[in-house]
């Protein structure tokens, strides 16, 4: 198996978030293969695929972007069932929502990764119903319950599935009745981060949309009398500046990397205010040397070690972040414990263990990376 016979599929690239990096991670592997997804962008995705040889589905010439993307969930379906795969006898995908219901060949393996099942069809339906403008509604309900129906019976194609985390593989066993493989966490570039000298800030770093629980972390450090500096753009952005911006939270937007590793470094600590399916921005934080006040559940519970890299409270409390915020003593923490622990997660790490579980699920055929 060459590499001209196997394909890589992901949802979309348009940014570069955790999603994307993995992917990216993932595309380094094999680096003649050609490269589905339904859209592209490649000032978005920073150039990290120029030269790469891309297929984007039928929605690419409607030019969407980022900011619209969401308003063509009806047609994502249709539109990753012709992407044209049919060739390869290898098809690796990396999906949070659709990418898995690609089609590939018959007698082909398809091997998914994947980040999460596709949150607004099973776990976080109801909030997406809630969040829809009331006329809305009915259309949205029914178009969600499509996708479902979809996504299970896309589930059911798919030869073999390797989960990102435990959420993720107890998800994927409850909504689809699949096992993973294997549990490969996210790779981590936690060389580029380096301690430095922490100062009286916390930090969130996330995608602002409303699952992501900002405004909670927001009340608590409020309660807490801490500054926070939030990095990241989405839906939420204006909503929570208005609300927030000036009183004690500063909204910096999309930052470079090198501005990151900065802020990461300088943080009293990150806080992660929502369940993860796995959380990069934790382990980024934590390769700096700075520790992690998060949820209490998900990708946490992997990758923070509480009382020694940071506190894990419990999910959806105000006043347990209030309280882990005012009362901790985030300086007691060890920068190099905190590193140590993080460098379980680089990206050497998953390279390794990503493309072992791929000779065993696919055979040595194709797997030189």
């Amino acid at each position: 198996m060459t590499n001209s016979s196997i394909g890589l599929v992901h949802d979309y690239l348009l940014v570069m978030r955790g999603a994307e990096r993995t992917f990216a991670e993932i595309a380094s592997c094999w680096p003649d293969a050609p490269i589905y997804t339904l859209l592209y962008d490649e000032a978005g995705t920073d150039r990290c695929f120029e030269g790469r040889e891309i297929h984007a589905s039928f929605l690419q010439r409607l030019r969407v972007r980022q900011r619209g993307f969401r308003r063509f969930l009806p047609f994502f379906p249709r539109a990753v069932e012709h992407l044209p795969v049919g060739s390869c006898d290898l098809v690796v995908s990396s999906s949070s929502a659709f990418a898995h219901g690609v089609r590939a060949a018959a007698g082909a393996v398809h091997v998914c990764y994947c980040h999460s099942p596709f949150r607004y069809a099973w776990h976080e339906r109801e909030r997406a119903l809630a969040e829809a403008r009331r006329p809305m509604r009915p259309q949205l309900r029914r178009t969600l319950d499509q996708i479902r129906s979809w996504d299970l019976a896309a589930s059911r194609a798919v030869t073999h599935y390797i989960a990102n985390s435990d959420l993720t593989r107890i998800r994927m066993e409850r909504y689809w009745g699949r096992e993973a493989g294997a549990v490969i966490h996210p790779p981590v570039e936690v060389d580029r981060f380096a301690v430095g000298e922490p100062e009286d800030f916390l930090l969130i770093v996330t995608e602002l949309v409303a699952h992501k629980r900002v405004d909670l972390a927001l009340d608590a450090a409020r309660r807490a009398g801490c500054r926070v500096k939030v990095v990241g753009v989405g839906p939420e952005r204006q909503r929570l500046a208005r609300r927030y911006d000036g009183r004690g939270a500063e909204f910096l937007g999309r930052v470079s990397d090198g501005g990151l590793e900065d802020l990461y470094a300088r943080a009293r600590a990150l806080v992660v205010p929502n369940v993860e399916e796995f959380g990069i921005a934790a382990v980024e934080a934590q390769a700096a040397g700075r520790p992690v006040l998060a949820a209490d559940g998900g990708g946490a519970r992997e990758t923070v070690i509480d009382g020694s890299t940071g506190i894990l409270v419990p999910s959806g409390s105000v006043d347990a972040l209030a309280e882990a915020m005012s009362q901790t003593d985030f300086d007691r923490f060890s920068p190099e414990r905190i590193r140590a622990n993080a460098a379980r997660f680089s990206t050497e790490v998953f390279r390794a263990r990503f493309l072992a579980e791929m000779t065993r699920l696919a055979g040595n055929s194709g797997m030189r990376a």
